[in-house]
């Protein structure tokens, strides 16, 4: 699968019109889920038939096409299907039991309700939520494919915008030659990475740079009325802040993994739990700043498409042990000078990478996976996904 994105040019009308059909979707998407709470055990099929009651109960609910309530209607599924999974694999914590969405930015078609303009240059809804035509401006060339191959096609709601989504079912691999290089990569806070030949990549920090504008636009809000217009418009031009700044951090990603997967056969990296992690209340803000997880959802993206090998190795002791004899050398956070009695000194990260390429090199370890492409990373960037988006990523789009 892949995914094109395109930012859409629209009038005020239909700026009203997709906000009721984002409504619309999480009404269906809310009604059915109480109805599985309410009625515990129902199969999919019954869903499906209680979607159907809706739309001749409810005429709002009918104005939207058919296929974008059963969208709707797959995203509860999902959701229900995942709780159950962590369930039966006993994932410690919470199991992530269906929630109710309050804030819900997209709406999501199938093949129908929609159609392409001869020239592929605007796309005209053909539902009765009264879209209609939209205007699409990207760079993005949707003439090279058929249009039956576009399996879904998404309207996103940003803060600078909306947005339109087409997942085109195509195969988006291309193989390199070999390089004859391997690498082992340790993520850090003061570098971004240091890898296994001793190149170290400096932190952005995207976050800490622009935290003086967010708390400027966020004493702006607390300032207006609650309920007020100025009050919208200053949450909005907060947003937009924020967005600027996870898109930096995404691109930046994105541009280091695509270099890192190029220029290597294997490239291996710490599997590091992100999620347990930020719990440490003093490191979390800088944890989240630097993006560790969405640097290593593109490695493995870009390793898929390249036709590379990664590999996710325990972490374990990779800053303690020597990377020459292998004996173990305590050492505290305060310290960043790897000395052991063998004679090998070395910066500490730079260590620790050689002990992950080691460790990759030496083991089997577990090859990366392919993160799903469509809103929460599959449910990321930075909502709801889709059914057919095994094997696919926001490919190369801003935002995400």
């Amino acid at each position: 699968m892949f995914v094109m994105e395109f930012k859409a040019v629209i009038k005020e009308s239909q700026k009203v019109a997709i906000n009721e059909a984002i409504r619309t979707a999480k009404f269906v998407r809310n009604k059915v889920l109480r109805y599985w709470m309410d009625n515990r055990g129902v199969a999919k099929k019954e869903l499906y038939r209680y979607n159907t009651q809706l739309r001749d109960e409810f005429n709002f609910v009918k104005e939207l096409n058919s296929h974008a309530c059963q969208a709707s209607v797959e995203n509860v599924e999902r959701a229900i299907k995942r709780f159950f999974d962590n369930c039966k694999k006993k994932v410690p914590g919470k199991k992530g039991y269906p929630k109710f969405k309050k804030h819900y930015r997209s709406v999501e078609y199938k093949q129908s309700g929609w159609k392409l303009s001869p020239d592929k240059k605007s796309i005209k809804f053909t539902d009765k939520k009264g879209i209609g035509r939209v205007k699409l401006k990207g760079t993005w060339d949707l003439w090279s494919f058929d249009q039956k191959l576009i399996k879904r096609v998404r309207i996103v709601q940003r803060a600078d915008g909306y947005y339109v989504q087409f997942c085109v079912k195509i195969d988006n691999i291309e193989r390199l030659e070999a390089t004859g290089f391997t690498v082992g990569l340790d993520v850090g806070l003061k570098e971004f990475y240091t890898d296994s030949d001793g190149y170290s990549e400096p932190n952005p920090r995207f976050y800490r740079k622009g935290e003086k504008r967010l708390k400027f636009y966020q004493r702006r809000v607390s300032r207006k009325k609650k309920g007020s217009s100025n009050r919208k418009k200053a949450i909005n031009r907060l947003g937009r802040t924020h967005l600027r700044i996870s898109r930096q951090r995404e691109e930046h990603a994105k541009r280091l993994a695509r270099c890192v997967i190029r220029s290597n056969d294997l490239v291996a990296y710490e599997d590091l739990r992100v999620k347990n992690l930020v719990k440490n209340h003093c490191l979390a803000k800088s944890i989240n700043d630097a993006g560790w997880y969405q640097f290593r959802e593109w490695l493995e993206y870009f390793g898929q498409k390249f036709g590379r090998i990664t590999v996710a190795v325990n972490p374990a002791y990779t800053s303690q042990n020597c990377s020459d004899c292998g004996e173990v050398v305590k050492k505290s956070l305060s310290t960043r000078t790897h000395t052991c009695k063998c004679g090998c000194q070395l910066d500490r990260d730079h260590n620790a990478a050689k002990n992950i390429l080691t460790r990759a090199l030496g083991t089997v370890g577990h090859t990366g996976t392919l993160i799903n492409a469509w809103g929460d990373l599959s449910s990321t960037l930075p909502g709801s996904d889709l059914v057919e988006q095994d094997g696919s990523m926001n490919q190369e789009s801003p935002g995400f």
